[in-house]
Order: C-alpha cells, then sequence, then structure tokens
C-alpha cells in the first residue's frame, strides 16, 4: 500500500468481522498498515495468528450469537461488515436453518454491530461503516436465494446508515466485488461444477466470469485498497453508495 496513506488512519480503531483470511484480513492488514489499531473478529481461531501478523486483537466469536457481539468493542472509527459463508442449492432444495443461518451472519449480525458502534462514532463526529456486499447485492444468479438476498438486504441496512448517520459525521457504503481469489469463492468450484455438469477447472471462465468482461479473479488485496480509500477523511462526501469491482460485470 503506498506511504501516501500511512498516516490517514494514525489513531483510528477498526474492526473487521470474517478477518482471520480472504478479504477480511486483506482488509485488516491494510487499514494496520494505514495506522489503524484493529480488532479482528472471526469463528477461525486462525484469526489469532492473522491479528499477531497487524499487531492487532483477535476475538474468536460466532457472529450469530448476539450476546457474544456484546462483547466487542463499541469505540470503533471504522467497521468493515465482511463476515460471511456461501451455500449453492436450488431454492427447492435449500435447507432452510441454513438459509436462516447465512441471514443471521450477513444480515442481523452487521446490524447489530453497527447499531453497537453507532454512538460512539456520533459522540466523535465522525466514522466510517464499509459493508462488504457483493456482485450479488446488485444482480442475481440461480442457486445463491440466501446469498443474494443477505446481500440485497445488506445494502438496504447500509444506505439507511447512510442517511441517518450523514449529521453525525458517519460514512455508509457497500462494497460489491465479483469473484475474488478467496476460500469461499475457491470452495464453490465443486458445488458449481456439479450443478452445471462441468469439469471444476471449466466453472472459472464458463460460470464465475461468464457474465465479467475481465477474465480473472479480483486480488483480496484489490478489494482491500478500496475499503481503505473510503476509510480516509477524503471520503467524507461518498456516502450511500455501492461501488463495483466486478471486471465489467454489471456494466452489461
Amino acid at each position: 500500500m503506498s506511504g501516501a496513506y500511512h498516516s490517514d488512519l494514525a489513531g483510528k480503531s477498526a474492526l473487521v468481522t470474517g478477518a482471520a483470511s480472504g478479504i477480511g484480513l486483506a482488509c485488516a492488514e491494510s487499514l494496520a498498515e494505514a495506522g489503524a489499531k484493529v480488532h479482528l473478529v472471526d469463528i477461525d481461531d486462525a484469526v489469532e495468528k492473522a491479528a499477531a501478523g497487524v499487531n492487532g486483537i483477535a476475538h474468536v466469536i460466532d457472529l450469530t450469537d448476539a450476546q457474544a457481539i456484546e462483547t466487542l468493542p463499541a469505540e470503533i472509527d471504522i467497521l468493515v461488515n465482511n463476515a460471511g459463508f456461501q451455500h449453492i442449492a436450488p431454492i427447492d432444495e435449500f435447507p432452510p436453518e441454513t438459509f436462516v443461518r447465512l441471514q443471521s451472519l450477513m444480515v442481523t449480525a452487521p446490524f447489530l454491530l453497527i447499531r453497537r458502534v453507532l454512538p460512539s462514532m456520533y459522540d466523535r463526529g465522525w466514522g466510517r461503516v464499509v459493508n462488504m456486499s457483493s456482485v450479488h447485492g446488485l444482480r442475481a444468479s440461480p442457486f445463491k436465494s440466501a446469498y443474494v438476498t443477505a446481500k440485497h438486504a445488506l445494502e438496504g441496512l447500509s444506505k439507511v446508515t447512510a442517511l441517518e448517520g450523514a449529521e453525525h459525521g458517519v460514512t455508509s457504503n457497500c462494497v460489491c466485488p465479483g469473484y475474488v481469489r478467496t476460500p469461499l469463492v475457491t470452495g464453490q468450484l465443486e458445488a458449481q461444477a456439479e450443478e452445471h455438469g462441468l469439469e471444476r477447472d471449466a466453472v472459472i471462465e464458463q460460470v464465475l466470469l461468464r457474465r465479467s468482461a475481465i477474465k480473472r479473479l479480483i486480488e483480496p488485496a484489490d478489494v482491500a485498497a478500496c475499503v481503505l480509500w473510503l476509510s480516509g477523511d477524503h471520503a467524507a462526501h461518498v456516502t450511500g453508495t455501492s461501488i463495483p469491482l466486478d471486471g465489467g460485470w454489471t456494466a452489461a
């Protein structure tokens, strides 16, 4: 990350969910390099090693547990709602309990976290909420009913947060990546191959990137760079937006 951002977040605190790997870890690394003290949250205890790598603070909790969320710090300047998971199945075969758990993690938990940190942001007259949406917050795909539903809901939550937070110096935005080179995406390949009757290696180009003009997976660091930019003082008028990082998917 360029030195131009290095001092932007000095003295700020950040909380990143789903921070043990992938986009969340990349965000934690970028925010820490920019000077923020980062709290890394994940259900996977690998987050402890991740936190040590950025001189941050690890929190190993299940974000579908509302009481566990109450143990997280409330005095946060930058909140990055990133935690999530995927399940691939047609609606008529989709396990209801999986649908409910996915909404709990990807909609209810962000709501509870935003609700928790807003009072301290309001008191200081400054805050940044960055919600990791997806191109699936803007478009739909078959076999992803729970994920598409959750991301569309997150988009709405983010916009309401932006409207309520504006007079308090708090911005709220969504970052909407296409397919990123993360465990969540690579973990879909087998399921997608089965659903579409393709070899695993054909899934990336023929299924995942079929609607993308740029035929390569996005790197987590590129998504983190957008999150970092939204977290700076220079982005004070950027709020209520959804920024696609989708290789041209939504342009078509």
